[in-house]
């Protein structure tokens, strides 16, 4: 015998995954094969948007066989350990939804720290950038059916960050973009979402073309499309498995403490401080008091370009992230 109560709970999550599925079927099989459609997937925190996320990029995998990915959300990314804009593409459906993977992108840039109202404009200048490689170098990147018209379908994961500056940033994401299809994820509390119709346009661009997708929030979500995040533990355990990857297979790791420990027996890389060139994203540092900074940090390694990469952002892109040790200052008399 079932009680009422978590029968109605079960049918409300079987038509929530239903609904999810539908729309993520509607998206990839509803649209005209050329272009691929570009879904930007927006919602207030914890709607769900990196779970509905993961189902669409395999329903899209399933249709044009590659799909882009560009995750903006630097507190809770989805491949990355936290603090990246970052920009993937998956060749293969994910099996399970309740995995947490780590995965090279194609392209990301480190923003140093989890909270994107740290610096908006330099957030835009990333997802600005990261948006025109796609654009040029992905979107025409291999054939989709037929050697006429190349080309990859995106899916743009945003910030729960919906409110005040938030949401003047992913207006401008949007207008950017040019979304052909919105997926909007709405919570019962209507003053938490975020507007509906057009909202990033003005009147006078009102866009007929883009496709507005409405679907309800993860609150109570099916168990099998939601990985329930608690954002510290969550984060910690991306940075332990990343730097777990220094360390030998068979050492074992279940904590900071046990990470600090292997590191202490491996011989750090050694250079001069002289040949590396030290960019504080969020605040002016003197070079005299720079070393003082970097002693214990969780660093993003990148390599100098002549030229910058883009119009948008002089920053170069990240190759990875490291720990800076201790740092000697050699005085020479």
């Amino acid at each position: 015998m079932v009680r009422g109560g978590e029968g109605s709970e079960e049918a409300r999550e079987r038509d929530r995954a239903w609904e999810w599925e539908a729309a993520a079927a509607a998206v990839a099989y509803d649209s005209c094969d050329w272009p691929p459609p570009v879904v930007a997937v927006c919602g207030p925190g914890n709607s769900g948007k990196s779970a509905f996320s993961r189902l669409l990029l395999n329903t899209l995998v399933g249709r044009y066989k590659k799909a882009a990915y560009l995750d903006t959300d630097v507190g809770q990314p989805e491949f990355t350990p936290p603090g990246f804009v970052s920009l993937h593409v998956l060749e293969e459906q994910a099996k399970d939804f309740n995995i947490l993977y780590l995965r090279n992108p194609k392209r990301c840039f480190f923003f140093g720290d989890v909270c994107a109202q740290k610096n908006p404009k330099l957030l835009l200048s990333y997802i600005f950038s990261l948006y025109d490689y796609f654009s040029k170098e992905l979107h025409h990147f291999d054939e989709v059916d037929s050697p006429e018209r190349p080309g990859i379908p995106l899916v743009i994961n945003t910030s729960g960050w919906v409110k005040g500056n938030g949401l003047h940033v992913l207006k401008e994401m949007l207008k950017y973009a040019c979304p052909t299809h919105v997926v909007r994820l709405s919570t019962t509390v209507e003053g938490k979402n975020v507007p509906g119709g057009t909202f990033w346009l003005d009147e006078h661009e009102a866009n007929t073309s883009v496709n507005l997708v409405e679907i309800r929030s993860a609150h109570d979500s099916p168990r099998h499309l939601l990985v329930k995040k608690e954002a510290r533990i969550i984060r910690d355990i991306r940075l332990i498995a990343y730097f777990r990857q220094c360390l030998p297979m068979d050492f074992p790791v279940f904590s900071y403490d046990d990470l600090i420990q292997g590191f202490a027996s491996v011989q750090p890389f050694q250079l001069p401080l002289s040949k590396i060139q030290v960019i504080d994203l969020h605040n002016q540092v003197s070079d005299n008091v720079v070393h003082h900074c970097l002693t214990g940090t969780i660093v993003g390694i990148a390599i100098s370009a002549p030229v910058p990469l883009s119009d948008h952002c002089s920053t170069p892109c990240c190759i990875g992230l490291g720990i800076s040790g201790s740092i000697y200052i050699l005085l020479i008399n």
